[in-house]
């Protein structure tokens, strides 16, 4: 049987199983969201031996040649010695520079890390906690413009994330982890052309920064935005982007509840076929997004689509 060693301890897992699964069978609380790959959030780095990788295409050249791989997608055939990611080690530093509840369950957390962060609108990070819980979350900030970074965190569910953060104040610490790029983004090559951007609940939050992105770039050709809450006081954006609709009359925004959806979605009709469509929030919201695209004519390599997954 492969032998699995972390720091001092090691112990004896069956062959072919899963990393992610052995390590916190362990004890050692490895943190995770998607399970997919595409979260980062269970980043290891093994010095010791390689792991068979299901993705290896989730990271990039350097970083595993530097030995980093994602737990979730490793299997362990031989024996191997991993170092876990340590967030005051591989993080970078930020401290909390503004709260405040958009929404009964909806947090506005706003940091500023210790230097400043090339990012995309519609990118996301892991956020690590001082206890040393994590959580992946899409940026709502907007590059460049604001020198904070912003998230939209959903504390409707109980999660050790989200919990935790009901108790941060001004000045707290916090730890950003890897940068990780989505399929959600503003392409300029995109500026003339009709652009719908569909969000379920906090997947409001990269859409956010990816509409003003698009406004900031002088975006030509008309766009609809469409955002789904449980209820009227769940559009926790409500008041800026009617203000944004105001000043940009090709900008159509469209605030609907989880009843009134399959109308609102019907109506939608591709008047061209240059359309690209975003979609982000829960799986079921998605794929109803997908569906109903697909229904209107839009050609399925022109919607992109990021999957909000359950709390950690």
């Amino acid at each position: 049987m492969p032998e699995l060693r972390v720091a001092a301890r090691s112990w004896a897992v069956a062959p072919g199983s899963n990393l992610l699964d052995a390590l916190n069978a362990e004890g050692f609380a490895v943190p995770y969201s998607c399970r997919a790959g595409s979260c980062h959030a269970c980043l290891v780095r093994c010095l010791e031996g390689l792991p068979a990788d299901a993705r290896p295409e989730a990271l990039s050249a350097a970083q595993r040649d530097e030995g980093w791989r994602l737990a979730c997608q490793c299997r362990v055939d031989t024996d191997l010695r991993v170092a876990l990611f340590d967030p005051l080690h591989d993080g970078l530093p930020a401290q909390v520079c503004a709260l405040d509840w958009l929404a009964p369950d909806v947090l506005r957390l706003r940091v500023q890390p210790q230097r400043p962060l090339r990012y995309r609108a519609g990118q996301h990070l892991v956020l690590w906690n001082t206890a040393g819980v994590a959580r992946p979350y899409s940026l709502a900030s907007l590059p460049e413009e604001e020198r904070f970074l912003e998230f939209h965190l959903d504390c409707r569910q109980p999660g050790a994330f989200c919990d935790a953060a009901r108790g941060l104040k001004v000045g707290d610490p916090l730890r950003l982890g890897e940068l990780r790029g989505g399929a959600l983004h503003y392409d300029p090559d995109w500026q003339a052309r009709p652009l719908w951007l569909l969000a379920a609940g906090t997947g409001l939050a990269p859409l956010w920064g990816i509409l003003r992105e698009a406004l900031r770039q002088d975006h030509q050709g008309p766009i609809r935005l469409l955002h789904v809450a449980q209820d009227a006081g769940q559009h926790y954006l409500a008041e800026a982007l009617r203000g944004l609709a105001t000043g940009h009359p090709a900008l159509q925004v469209e605030l609907v509840t989880p009843l009134a959806l399959p109308q609102a979605l019907a109506a939608l009709r591709v008047q061209s076929r240059q359309t690209v469509a975003l979609a982000c929030g829960a799986p079921a919201s998605v794929e109803q997004f997908a569906r109903q695209m697909f229904l209107a004519g839009l050609p399925r390599n022109q919607l992109f689509a990021d999957v909000f997954v359950g709390h950690a």
